[in-house]
């Protein structure tokens, strides 16, 4: 599963981490396979800024799944600063790390220029040198390490000093750019079909039908992330996806962004017929509905687009009232879907 880590209009940060912890314990207890946390910054309704942080925290509240990043927005950040980072947290908790890397920055203008510290140019580089960049943190994070010529000496250069194992590296996407990438350089590849919703099938033709294959990955490795919600009946789920429809639709429109609504507080609010055209086709391509609907629509969209794995981003909203260290109706999803 995906995790954005929302904070609702009911919530601090600190009750939307502990909420997320909650929902940790539950995917592990039910058997899911992997527990990735996104990075956005500089969004109201979004606390999930710094994917390492996270991943220590909810790989030390769970014990079998694997944690990882869905994904690092790599040109927000200095290749060796992933590394380290990935490295320490591989060293932690041996087989169970995942980084996945992103090519957009995940944020507003202004927050990538102050994260690249204020210099657009760098900004700009950084994008361009995706590539490169990828290259660099798979050698610093390799238990060998790389030796670089300064001057008349040569210096080695590791992430950590003594690895013994190395993070699984994921890049992702919405477009063809990384699914080229991802099959030019042997790794796996995740569409990012929870976000965008169009051209999967073209990305993921295209990652396979051009993979190389690499030592680690001779076969081409992908799946898909999607958005669900699953209640005793499709009406209920629908009720419960309303908050985050209309957040989507705020955040393709332009319109002011807020903490996340409670249910109740979304049905409040009067959307236009356009608004309401809007949030049906984007919520069509999610998983909405029973939990047989819903296991059925999984198992539809790993049949149909041919991926190894399904990755859910459970987005349905809380009930007013709800405790606010918990998402319930979230974790409902992770339950009734593994039923």
């Amino acid at each position: 599963m995906l995790d954005l880590v929302p904070v609702r209009s009911d919530q601090t940060t600190g009750d939307a981490i502990a909420a997320s912890l909650s929902l940790a314990r539950v995917a592990d207890d039910l058997g899911y396979r992997r527990y990735w946390v996104a990075e956005h910054h500089n969004m109201p309704a979004v606390a999930a800024t710094n994917p390492p942080v996270l991943i220590a925290m909810i790989a030390s509240a769970t014990s079998r799944m694997k944690v990882g990043s869905g994904g690092v927005m790599l040109p927000n950040h200095a290749p060796l600063v992933v590394a380290e980072q990935f490295a320490l947290l591989e060293a932690a908790f041996p087989g169970r790390v995942d980084l996945g890397i992103g090519r957009a920055p995940g944020t507003d203008a202004l927050t990538r220029y102050v994260l690249r510290g204020s210099n657009a140019e760098s900004a700009d580089e950084a994008v361009t040198r995706f590539p490169e960049y990828v290259d660099d943190i798979r050698t610093l994070m390799s238990t060998e390490g790389v030796e670089l010529q300064i001057g008349p000496r040569r210096q080695p250069l590791r992430a950590t000093p003594s690895a013994r194992s190395v993070a699984d590296m994921w890049l992702l996407g919405s477009s063809d750019y990384s699914a080229r990438l991802a099959a030019e350089k042997g790794l796996p590849y995740v569409f990012a079909h929870h976000f965008s919703g169009e051209g999967t099938g073209a990305a993921l033709d295209l990652y396979r039908s051009s993979y190389r294959p690499s030592p680690e990955h001779p076969e081409p490795r992908t799946f898909l992330t999607v958005n669900a919600v699953v209640a005793e009946t499709e009406e209920e789920a629908r009720r419960q996806a309303l908050p985050n429809v209309q957040q989507m639709i705020a955040l393709r429109t332009g319109a002011p962004l807020h903490p996340q609504r409670l249910v109740e507080e979304a049905e409040a609010v009067e959307m236009t017929p356009e608004q309401r055209a809007f949030g049906h086709s984007m919520s069509a391509r999610w998983i909405v509905g029973s939990p047989e609907q819903a296991r059925a629509r999984v198992a539809e969209l790993a049949s149909t687009y041919g991926v190894d794995e399904v990755m859910v981003h459970p987005v349905a909203g809380a009930a007013a009232g709800a405790d606010v260290r918990t998402s319930p109706q979230r974790e409902t999803t992770l339950r009734l879907l593994a039923a």
